[in-house]
């Protein structure tokens, strides 16, 4: 028997989903508000949620999340009463097993969940029977729930061979999360060997690529082993790989396929026996799509994609991630351990990182460097133009109503900035609508005609609810 867990705020709804549990012989229980139904689910263990999107306190799909970390994992059936592609698709990037209308028949409802369950069972009992390895995560900090399920995909990602792509915007910690695949796979005692596409020349990038042989080309006074040779047996770490020049796309593409290539000047074929690790910040669907990139590549690429969080979606991960980084640039300065008040925290939480980690750790180093002896962090050690950016978020303009309708001047202004980013939010959300409904809600036709990736697309969409409306 199977415990059920029904969120949704229609009463009919509930007793008619309590009824195909019952049916199956097994334990349901209802909830009427997102709230309810996540407290619940942290306090009792649960197989299935079967979850609404249109929430009387909030959007499901953004709970979807938080319900799928709760203690017993539960599997998440998202039901609406919307036919909308564009929330299947975010349900099923979020982490969904099923997304359903409510009008379904109760024959579909209960193969969705029967599926489920069996997947459920599959999964647990392969769980129970492996050794619990603890994962090798050098300098990925934090336990919140985006960056878990990442942690997951890692552990996932090492226990095969298979090419990995790895998404996430500049600064995000791709090479970090691609070193952690290759540590904790088979080869993790073997080379680590990273070839950054956006820095190599494209002149001698063959040459570094495959190696050459004496005399080759003018310069190459001796022969060379390229990056493709010294990966063998380990993992090659391919960053930027949107960078990669369309001439040597193809080539690249019969490396991968074959496992064997020829250096430049040679007269044989080499061997190397490497796993593929590759990493982007750049959408390389829109590329294809653009004929910037091959698509036979592409699907070598990302037979295991994993796809990072920027920082400001981690705002559970600061303080650890705060603490680490004093701590350790503490020791590499020889100064005493540091301690933070509470202004500087708040700082941390309320910038918006748009350099992610990368950015993060220089600020840390920037102001622990510039506090020297002085035992606690203050948000005035901070660097001036972050301290700036919160203070102009923060700014919370008060008009008055009487006045305006009166036709009077208001009795203050806005900041400019903060006048700026309200006009700049609302053409924003209007330009997405426009932009939905000239694509007829086809997400890769709006990411061609917008110039957005997916992923930015998503979240554009999340952050002024139009997951239906647009």
């Amino acid at each position: 028997m199977a415990r059920i867990l029904i969120i949704d705020d229609e009463d009919t709804i509930c007793q008619s989903m309590s009824l195909v549990g019952r049916r199956s012989g097994h334990d349901t229980v209802c909830e009427n508000t997102l709230g309810g139904g996540l407290a619940k689910a942290a306090s009792e263990p649960f197989d299935i949620v079967f979850l609404d999107v249109k929430m009387p306190d909030g959007n499901g799909l953004e709970f979807l999340p938080k319900l799928a970390q709760t203690p017993s994992r539960p599997e998440i059936i998202i039901m609406t009463g919307y036919g909308d592609p564009l929330g299947a698709e975010l349900a099923i990037n979020s982490g969904a097993w099923d997304y359903i209308e409510k009008g379904s028949s109760v024959k579909d409802i209960t193969l969705s969940l029967v599926r489920a369950l069996e997947y459920r069972k599959q999964k647990t009992s392969l769980k129970g029977s492996s050794a619990v390895v603890a994962l090798k995560r050098d300098q990925i900090i934090g336990n919140s729930p985006k960056l878990k399920a990442c942690l997951d995909l890692v552990a996932q990602a090492a226990g095969s061979e298979t090419s990995v792509l790895i998404l996430g915007e500049t600064g995000s910690g791709k090479e970090l999360f691609a070193r952690a695949v290759h540590q904790n796979s088979k080869r993790g005692d073997k080379q680590f060997v990273v070839a950054d596409c956006a820095a190599l020349p494209v002149t001698l990038i063959e040459s570094l690529l495959f190696g050459h042989e004496k005399g080759a080309f003018t310069g190459a006074e001796r022969a060379r082993e390229g990056l493709f040779s010294e990966a063998d047996g380990g993992t090659l770490f391919l960053d930027e790989v949107g960078e990669l020049p369309p001439a040597m796309q193809k080539a690249f593409l019969r490396v991968l396929q074959e496992r064997r290539f020829r250096p430049v000047g040679g007269h044989r074929e080499l061997e190397s026996d490497f796993r593929l690790v590759a990493a982007t910040n750049r959408n390389l669907d829109q590329m294809v799509q653009a004929g910037e990139f091959r698509a036979d590549l592409l699907f070598r690429l990302r037979s295991f994609v994993i796809e990072l969080p920027p920082l400001r979606e981690r705002a559970d991960d600061i303080k650890e991630i705060t603490r680490y980084f004093m701590d350790k640039f503490c020791e590499r300065y020889g100064l005493a351990p540091k301690g933070c008040c509470p202004d500087f925290m708040e700082t941390l939480l309320a910038y918006s990182w748009p350099g992610n980690i990368r950015e993060f750790m220089n600020t840390v180093e920037r102001t622990v460097v510039a506090a020297r002896e002085e035992p606690v962090l203050f948000a005035q050690h901070l660097p001036a133009p972050i301290r700036i950016q919160v203070a102009q978020t923060g700014v919370r303009h008060h008009e008055a109503p009487d006045r305006q309708r009166a036709g009077a001047p208001p009795a203050e202004l806005p900041k400019l900035n903060d006048f700026r980013e309200t006009v700049y939010a609302q053409a924003e959300k209007q330009y997405l609508h426009d932009l939905m409904s000239l694509a007829n809600k086809d997400i890769s036709a709006a990411c061609r005609l917008s110039g957005l990736s997916q992923s930015r697309l998503y979240a554009l969409l999340k952050t002024h609810d139009l997951h239906r409306s647009s």
